[in-house]
């Protein structure tokens, strides 16, 4: 590809690896059996510290409005399509915003019903339009439930499987009781997605400084999962698995893998013929960082680190999203800060159609035809 042609598809064919809709506050309330309306989920808020907070049923929630109709446009193709031609979008993979929080129920059967009302909710509406690839909700509670959702989501031509970066309640992701569930996504061909401050709370620390620093201890998480998906195994025995780390930002992929590296080598020298157990379990045909490589992505909003990273990471593990409509998103600003990324660091334009267009549209199974198509006027 020529740097003109790199430059065009970049500026108008970006898709968007992080994109997000706003569901109906009343969505759970209206869909959960009555038995389970306690666990309805009605929005998130902001706490001391920075921290965000899940509200359920008979909690205090702003009065739907005008504030409302503005949050449910996020819902209307028409509106998606004004805001991704002024951004040089041309499609979305797009997660929820209050069923990230939904890990955080205690209930495993309020939990399990909640998935499913958002993955018929969101599959009956945007997951419609090939424009847009939208993520289905795991249940984590039991294995049984999340095979279930797993061919739920398969069936309903949703584009990914979304489950929390810290498995709760259950065992760690490395636990063995997980290994049915990885077979069953991987046989799906569909990727996992681990978003940002999902399974656990993001209130790390209290007092000054407090609101950054959590949210840097939030952002650990990701490079924590990566590295126990690496080096337990699981990737190692899924080959066609991929999961994707969205809004952990992407710097961190390099020093992950040079660090796992690092210590397995130096750990694999102890000795323990004179009994003891070894340090490194299991002992894996490649180095960790083969695997992180070759199955994990990150998708990133501004990290010209991650950028200068490709060349250690390789460029397939990189994805950029605008993270619309969240105000931590760039947009309206997505097509300076992608020409400052990819002209003003004399990005190679084959990696920066890699970044920012082809590694999302072979992730998440967008019509690579339809994308390089118009988007339908108003």
């Amino acid at each position: 590809m020529t740097a003109m042609a790199a430059s065009v598809a970049v500026d108008t064919g970006k898709i968007s690896a992080d994109s997000h809709v706003n569901e109906p506050r009343e969505l759970w309330s209206e869909n959960l059996p009555a038995s389970m309306r306690t666990q309805a989920m009605r929005g998130i808020q902001a706490g001391d510290d920075g921290n965000w907070s899940l509200i359920l049923e008979g909690q205090h929630v702003a009065k739907a409005g005008e504030d409302e109709a503005h949050r449910l446009l996020m819902l209307d193709p028409r509106h998606r399509y004004e805001i991704m031609r002024h951004e040089g979008v041309a499609g979305e993979c797009i997660f929820p915003t209050i069923g990230l929080y939904v890990w955080m129920l205690d209930d495993q059967a309020g939990g399990e019903a909640s998935c499913r009302v958002y993955n018929e909710f969101i599959s009956d509406g945007l997951g419609r339009d090939p424009r847009f690839k939208c993520a289905g909700l795991v249940p984590a509670w039991s294995v049984e439930g999340a095979l279930a959702e797993v061919q739920f989501i398969a069936g309903s031509g949703l584009g990914a499987m979304m489950l929390p970066t810290v498995s709760r309640p259950g065992p760690g992701w490395n636990h063995p009781q997980w290994e049915p569930l990885w077979s069953a996504i991987e046989e799906t061909g569909l990727p996992v997605v681990m978003h940002q401050g999902t399974g656990h709370s993001m209130q790390y620390h209290r007092g000054p400084g407090a609101a950054v620093a959590s949210l840097l201890a939030t952002q650990s998480e990701g490079p924590r999962a990566a590295a126990l998906l690496a080096t337990s195994g699981v990737l190692a025995n899924h080959p066609k698995l991929h999961v994707v780390f969205v809004e952990y930002n992407a710097a961190w992929l390099g020093w992950v893998m040079q660090t796992i590296d690092f210590y397995t080598t130096s750990f694999l020298r102890y000795d323990v013929s004179h009994g003891g157990k070894p340090w490194i379990n299991p002992v894996l045909p490649e180095p960790p960082s083969f695997y992180i490589r070759r199955q994990v992505h990150a998708t990133f909003q501004d990290d010209p680190v991650a950028l200068h990273n490709i060349p250690f990471t390789g460029a397939e593990s990189i994805l950029w999203g605008n993270d619309y409509p969240h105000e931590e998103g760039t947009y309206p600003h997505s097509r300076d800060i992608v020409k400052r990324l990819t002209v003003d660091l004399n990005l190679d334009p084959d990696i920066a159609a890699q970044v920012f267009c082809t590694n999302a549209a072979e992730l998440f199974g967008f019509d690579q035809k339809l994308l390089s198509q118009p988007i339908p006027a108003q």
